[in-house]
């Protein structure tokens, strides 16, 4: 079964880097399972037109940390469009990655005291936004107190969340890849941002944890 991984897009030639260092790695742990990469939004190849021309099953992975609209309406329409016969849709990846995300946060010099903020990209789909709020839920039990912000669309504007924070503040970046969002956030005026969690090893993991899932459901199936 072929291996979609779609990203968001970006128009910052770093984040399609870090985009193809995933797809790489996840091609090496899978062997001879071909590993395609699609974008949602901004570059291409889109989703349809990689879908139109696998033949045999595939599984589309969504990389995005949270399940807002182009995971739930996008990317379907996208799978849609392309007449695909036999194409599954996972979940998005970011559950599980909060490790990565507390790893970026102490190798950008995160120290217990700091204010900590979590910066993500900003969704207009309440859903995602819950989805925020429970990684920066979670972040809480490992930092201590974790106010959220956003780089687009949604409020509070991670520049104002880190301007009325006290003290020293710490960043964390709730995105994956580098690109207009995480320059919003470096932007920020925070003494230390954490860098995109970018091709982590736990990215790698909960794709092919999704790929896998996907494959048992169409065996069972």
């Amino acid at each position: 079964m072929t291996l979609v991984l779609v990203a968001h897009g970006t128009r910052d030639p770093a984040g399609a880097v870090v985009i193809e260092e995933i797809a790489s790695l996840v091609r090496a742990r899978l062997g001879g399972v071909p590993v395609r990469v699609a974008y949602a939004d901004v570059r291409q190849p889109d989703v349809t037109s990689v879908l139109s021309s696998v033949s045999g099953p595939a599984v589309v992975v969504p990389a995005f940390l949270a399940a807002g609209y182009h995971v739930r309406v996008d990317i379907p329409a996208q799978v849609e469009a392309s007449g695909h016969p036999d194409a599954v849709i996972t979940d998005p990846i970011g559950p599980a990655l909060l490790p990565a995300l507390l790893a970026r946060l102490t190798e950008a010099g995160w120290t217990l005291g700091d204010s900590v903020v979590l910066a993500a990209a900003g969704s207009s789909d309440p859903r995602a936004l819950a989805d925020v709020r429970a990684v920066a839920t979670a972040l809480s039990r490992r930092v201590g107190p974790v106010t959220v912000g956003y780089a687009a669309t949604a409020t509070p504007h991670i520049s104002d969340v880190v301007a009325s924070a006290s003290g020293r503040v710490a960043v964390a970046s709730w995105l994956l890849a580098p690109g207009l969002f995480h320059q919003a956030v470096a932007a920020s005026g925070a003494a230390v941002v954490a860098a995109p969690i970018g091709a982590h090893l736990r990215v790698v993991e909960a794709v092919l944890l999704r790929y896998y899932e996907a494959r048992c459901f169409q065996d069972v199936a």
